[in-house]
């Protein structure tokens, strides 16, 4: 052990038919905390499971890179392998090991705490993302059926603690951002989205679907009446909301106008966001996916309710909060656009004003059939579409190596994986999925893996070498090109008459 206390990490083999990373916050012998991960042997009777309990009650904190997820991986692989060829199924096995090995990590009351890539924070809606790819399998494998639980619980307990935040640390270390109003120190960072708590409730509604289990949501009917009771007020955040961000030295896209209130805006039964899925501040307070998609969760909320806890009086609290919002998206998010007829637009703040374009971050407008929103033949969301993946948008850029959608998140002229993915998962052209799959493929880099974005005509300029979302999005389309993503959520949507 002693010779082991050198370096951060330290494989030990063989406990419980696990791998398992341990990560000591020592100093080096040499007085430095190793740059690079060092391999160090301990042989399997130096430490006990006794032991390894004992580390755990000090909080230091356990990744599990399990033998048992290797072979899990390697069949999904092999079968992606066979269908699509070599090198897919290659970049799956990568993508999705790298996943369980480097992003997740066990927290002393066996939850699970993942992190996005090269940020060492937990975001509600990345996790959720990250895992998506595993959900398909999960009734089929117990482990990977456990990690999402675990990942799920972390999920509501975070919720609980704020329902306001984004992003949280895997304890009270006050890591993150400092901004102008006090935040928890388990919170990273405390940019209000929709979206945060829509994936939260995805997550454990989806584990649900795709198995069975129950055992994630012993506190999933308080975080659902937060959840309510947040998205309640902020339906009208000029006069019932508290919540106020302010961001010092920033571009204006990391804070809030208005003191921290934001934008103005009018009631419209929809709920308000202070910020985008991309972590950047609303244009207009009423970001139209993100209520498509709370609409989408409040339904899971009102089915677990009812097929879980019996609980009719939740079921329509939350039914009654998803028709107003979706009637506030018909009443206002629809906008005529020339030569398409009614679109939805990306924002509007329920005083005439809109935002017609589309960002690459989950929800987007490009993605509402996959987040169950509404089928992918549905007229407006074709005619949306059609509109989103032009030059109409300005978030869309076209070059000599690729097309699609990018973010203002990011520089001009850089598409996101992420938006390529999502096109080929809402296509109802094989053709179309493949050839987004190849792209993908071809505009790696050559690092094998997946990034923020790349520049459309030099896919080796990008933006972040590790990001986990976008590695899932692309094991997501494979699985799908290959007829192995066996898992999608029906539609919610209702037109007014």
């Amino acid at each position: 052990m002693r010779e082991c206390l050198k370096s951060i990490t330290t494989w030990i083999d063989d406990i419980g038919g696990l791998q398992i990373f341990v990560q000591f916050p020592v100093i080096s012998a040499h007085g430095r905390i190793p740059s690079n991960k060092e391999k160090c042997s301990i042989a399997p009777p130096a430490l006990t499971m006794g032991r390894l309990r004992c580390l755990l009650a000090t909080k230091m904190e356990v990744t599990v890179a399990g033998e048992s997820f290797q072979s899990v991986v390697q069949t999904i692989s092999a079968q992606v392998a066979e269908t699509l060829g070599a090198r897919v199924g290659d970049t799956v096995e990568r993508c999705l090991i790298d996943m369980l090995t480097r992003t997740v990590t066990y927290l002393p009351d066996g939850t699970a705490f993942v992190i996005t890539g090269d940020i060492p924070a937990m975001w509600l809606r990345d996790s959720t993302a990250q895992l998506a790819p595993f959900l398909h399998f999960a009734h089929q494998h117990s482990e990977l059926a456990d990690l999402i639980a675990a990942v799920s619980r972390r999920q509501l307990d975070y919720v609980l603690l704020d329902p306001y935040a984004n992003a949280f640390n895997a304890s009270d270390n006050a890591a993150g951002h400092k901004d102008v109003f006090p935040q928890s120190p388990w919170v990273w960072e405390r940019k209000y989205e929709i979206d945060s708590l829509a994936y939260t409730i995805q997550l454990a509604y989806d584990l649900w679907a795709t198995t069975g289990r129950t055992d994630h949501l012993e506190n999933f009917v308080e975080v659902a009446k937060l959840v309510i009771k947040t998205w309640r007020t902020e339906q009208d955040h000029e006069a019932n909301s508290a919540y106020r961000f302010g961001r010092v030295d920033c571009p204006q896209s990391d804070t809030l106008t208005r003191d921290g209130l934001g934008p103005v805006t009018g009631p419209t039964g929809m709920t308000w966001a202070g910020f985008r899925p991309s972590d950047d501040a609303c244009v207009y307070g009423y970001n139209i996916p993100g209520n498509a998609f709370a609409a989408v969760a409040l339904r899971h909320i009102a089915e677990l309710a009812v097929k879980v806890f019996d609980d009719a009086a939740l079921a329509e609290d939350a039914n009654d909060l998803r028709h107003e919002i979706e009637q506030g998206i018909e009443r206002f998010g629809l906008v005529n656009a020339e030569g398409k007829g009614p679109v939805f637009a990306y924002e509007v703040d329920g005083l005439g004003n809109n935002l017609l374009a589309d960002d690459a971050n989950v929800p987007s407008l490009l993605s509402l059939p996959m987040l169950g929103w509404c089928p992918v033949d549905d007229p407006v969301y074709q005619s949306t579409r059609s509109l989103i993946l032009s030059k109409a948008n300005p978030y869309y850029y076209a070059g000599s190596a690729a097309s699609g959608i990018g973010s203002p998140h990011t520089p001009p002229d850089q598409v996101w994986p992420i938006a390529l993915a999502v096109q080929g998962l809402t296509s109802n052209d094989p053709a179309e999925k493949r050839d987004l799959l190849a792209l993908l493929l071809a505009t790696d880099g050559g690092t094998g893996m997946m990034h923020e974005s790349f520049h459309v005509d030099d896919p080796t300029v990008f933006t972040r070498p590790w990001f986990s979302w976008a590695n899932a999005m692309f094991c997501e389309l494979a699985l799908d090109v290959a007829g192995m993503r066996t898992y999608s959520r029906s539609a919610t949507r209702s037109p007014l008459a």
